[in-house]
């Protein structure tokens, strides 16, 4: 018999645990030719902003020991374009397309949240607070538990759909940053956001980089990704997306012990394209060869 392998993340009932990661996927078509989306539990857009934006100079990737940093800049074409041009793809499959989005201020996230709540392909939001707040000097919001609260309630106020909170792990207590986004509305919670690092070339004495620092991510992180999963799954009573170098079904069913209801897969893409209908074709047959029914069982179930 065939596990179950849905699972339910506030409005959105999935197919099986497995989302691709925001900035990974493009905006779902770029990837429909390798991966089979009807076989994966959703799919997230790269970051959508209210304006185009052109992100940073290169070089703005490079590998390192165990994964990969990126200073992409959060480039995209803008809600106008977005709607115009990516949405109607979502209409053509069934696989909810979750939009990440990103602003500058409070203001802006809940237009952004208004903007796309009128957009019946959208199944639901992330919403990435690893983002400079220009009203208050440049303090980012995901470091902030009022800002952090502010912006999950500024979209909460103007959307039904199901609303997850992306976390920051460049912070001091991520559990904080947990419960402030649950306090003011949010469904569920992405964890985690890139570390940020750097990386340097020797012989030109130089950063790798043009903005000399990027987000970490890749297998690298996944035990710092566990460990901030097992803290704000054990703080929260709303479901946890577990993000942080998962390459493999053993990977993902070991961040649903930690707590997670469902995971992300992020840099695995870019080594395989196909790895996220992979780890979910993975996942079912672990748990079918040992007799368990339900995936969702696995949810929390880490002992000692």
């Amino acid at each position: 018999m065939r596990p179950d392998m849905t699972v339910a993340i506030g409005n959105l009932k999935l197919v099986n645990p497995v989302i691709t990661a925001s900035g990974t996927f493009g905006y779902g078509k770029e990837f429909s030719q390798y991966v089979d989306l009807e076989k994966i539990g959703a799919f997230v857009t790269k970051g959508l902003s209210l304006n185009p934006r052109a992100g940073n100079a290169t070089p703005r990737i490079v590998e390192t020991p165990g994964g990969m940093l990126n200073a992409i800049g959060l480039q995209n074409v803008g809600i106008d374009t977005f709607i115009r041009e990516k949405v109607p793809f979502f209409r053509t499959v069934s696989t909810p397309a979750i939009v990440n989005f990103f602003g500058s201020t409070p203001e802006e996230y809940a237009e952004l949240a208004r903007r796309l709540d009128e957009i019946p392909e959208v199944a639901a939001f992330e919403v990435n607070i690893s983002c400079p707040n220009v009203k208050q000097g440049g303090i980012v919001f995901g470091t902030n538990p009022v800002s952090a609260a502010q912006v999950t309630a500024a979209c909460r106020a103007v959307t039904k759909k199901t609303l997850i909170v992306k976390l920051s792990p460049n912070v001091t207590d991520i559990v904080e940053m947990a419960l402030a986004c649950e306090g003011a509305g949010a469904d569920a919670l992405s964890v985690i956001n890139t570390l940020t690092g750097m990386a340097i070339d020797l012989e030109r004495r130089r950063p790798v980089l043009a903005n000399i620092t990027g987000g970490l991510s890749g297998p690298a992180i996944k035990p710092v990704a566990l460990r901030m999963v097992w803290q704000v799954a054990n703080a929260v009573r709303i479901p946890v997306i577990g993000i942080g170098g998962i390459m493999s079904a053993t990977d993902a069913l070991e961040f649903m012990l930690a707590g997670a209801t469902a995971v992300q897969v992020g840099t695995a893409s870019f080594v395989n394209p196909g790895a996220a209908q992979e780890i979910a074709e993975g996942m079912e047959k672990w748990l079918s060869e040992r007799g368990i029914s339900d995936v969702k069982s696995m949810t929390g179930a880490l002992e000692g």
